[in-house]
């Protein structure tokens, strides 16, 4: 935890680690409703949701989310002109848990969507917990990685290698082939 905040991962994979095609795109064979499900439960829970300029979720409930959207192309914190309870962040202006206070968040479950650098960033400052859903089916050569490590490394050694320890694995659909399993920080 970091201060009264646990933070948690959220992430679908393909069989190479990847969370996007080459054009940064979510292809629909990664879209199966159990895992869409499993997310959108998740950051129903959260009271913050952080991610990149390109991660994005599509439920009705997205515009009422207070996030962070990490970008370098402000100081520190700026008003999105759109959604009301969203600020953009740049970590390199502001440090995290001062953004969150300023998002009026001290404590609770704070949801990580991505992208690759974001997640990349949150593994250094320390994942509680990340949901890690993958396709068994879907390969994306050349596609955007989970994390900066991957390709060289998997997905599980990259979390292993930063002190999680993987759950069970729970199968959320046979059909399509996607399975889940929540890596976990150990007391």
């Amino acid at each position: 935890m970091l201060g009264q905040l646990c933070i948690e991962g959220y992430a679908i994979v393909s069989i190479d680690g990847m969370i996007a095609d080459s054009r940064r795109r979510m292809i629909d064979e990664l879209k199966v409703e159990a895992d869409s499900q499993y997310f959108l439960q998740g950051l129903d829970r959260a009271v913050l949701v952080v991610h990149g300029r390109h991660s994005q979720e599509d439920d009705v409930k997205a515009i009422d989310r207070r996030r962070l959207i990490l970008t370098h192309t402000v100081a520190d914190l700026a008003k999105h002109p759109t959604l009301p309870k969203a600020l953009f962040w740049n970590p390199a202006g502001i440090p995290f848990l001062e953004a969150c206070g300023k998002c009026g968040v001290t404590e609770g479950v704070v949801a990580v969507t991505g992208g690759t650098n974001v997640f990349g960033f949150f593994l250094e400052l320390g994942f509680d917990a990340f949901h890690l859903s993958r396709s068994a089916r879907v390969c994306l050569p050349g596609g955007r990685p989970i994390f900066p490590q991957v390709p060289t490394q998997t997905p599980e050694d990259v979390l292993k290698g930063h002190g999680l320890v993987p759950g069970p694995v729970v199968v959320l659909d046979a059909k399509a082939e996607v399975s889940l399993v929540t890596w976990a920080r150990q007391p």
